[in-house]
């Protein structure tokens, strides 16, 4: 689990194309000792680590381990990069999306926000106690809570990634790409609520992609319904989505003849008819706008 790896910076326009140009065309970017990158990304010592950190952290790209610290464009990365580089499509912000908010690993606090953390009205202080309440519970022996500090500062950075900048500062437009999404919303002074995506109109090709990829790791075609909308990870805890907002995807998707949607004797399942895996489903969703 990793918290407050961004030094308090939050993704901002043009950083994430700006940081996988420069990691194809020198992959030890960060970590070469002939250049600096400050230079190179025209941008502070911290804002370079917050950029490394990011773009591991929404799945462009990956990074060796031990003393070889090369990065690389994932092969989620790589789509991006050959189709969508200046991160234009809304669907390819839902994917990095979908990444941060289901990475547990690099962005936990971001994972238990979508996933796990229920408040509807939400505040700093219900959602410090609220993952202090998670973390207990799934905290090995001997780990230790991130401090208060660590975790507040992660709230302002997702507040930060997913709503608008309206500082008057020269910075003002240099928020999150990420905002666009309208995830969230603010509800008053230090106060937000999560918001359906529904009119956001959703390519059902996206909704299509994650439900792939979620259901590979159970190596099931056939899906509960109940579990694209509750399941950590799936698409009504990623997207905000609702069932009636779920059904209605599933229905266009039936009719593109991509799945099976079967709600009879309770049954309440879907069946996927395609053999497409996760990229192959990305592709097909760039094919598709690009024609």
């Amino acid at each position: 689990m990793k918290f407050r790896a961004h030094d308090t910076f939050a993704i901002r326009k043009g950083w994430l194309h700006k940081g996988m140009r420069h990691v194809v065309n020198n992959p030890r970017i960060f970590v070469d000792k002939d250049i600096n990158p400050m230079d190179e990304f025209g941008i502070g010592a911290n804002m370079v680590k917050a950029l490394r950190y990011w773009l591991q952290a929404t799945g462009l790209t990956e990074e060796n381990t031990g003393n070889n610290r090369n990065q690389y464009l994932s092969p989620f990365g790589e789509e991006i990069w050959a189709n969508d580089p200046y991160l234009e499509e809304d669907g390819t912000l839902l994917l990095i999306h979908y990444f941060l908010a289901s990475n547990e690993k690099m962005a936990t606090a971001w994972y238990y926000f979508f996933n796990h953390y229920k408040v509807v009205d939400i505040t700093e202080e219900n959602f410090i106690a609220g993952i202090k309440s998670y973390l207990l519970s799934i905290l090995k022996e001997g780990e230790a809570l991130p401090s208060d500090r660590a975790l507040t500062d992660d709230f302002d950075c997702i507040v930060k990634t997913y709503t608008p900048n309206t500082s008057s500062s020269p910075e003002s437009n240099m928020g999150c790409p990420l905002s666009d999404l309208s995830l969230l919303a603010i509800t008053g002074k230090s106060k937000y609520v999560k918001v359906n995506t529904k009119s956001l109109a959703i390519n059902p090709l996206i909704i299509l992609a994650v439900i792939i990829n979620e259901s590979s790791k159970n190596e099931s075609k056939e899906i509960k319904i109940s579990k694209l909308e509750n399941d950590p990870c799936n698409i009504g805890k990623i997207f905000n989505l609702d069932a009636l907002t779920i059904a209605t995807y599933l229905d266009k998707l039936q009719n593109m003849e991509y799945i099976t949607v079967n709600r009879t004797a309770g049954l309440d399942i879907i069946t996927l008819r395609t053999d497409m895996d996760f990229i192959q489903c990305v592709q097909e969703y760039y094919r598709s706008i690009h024609d």
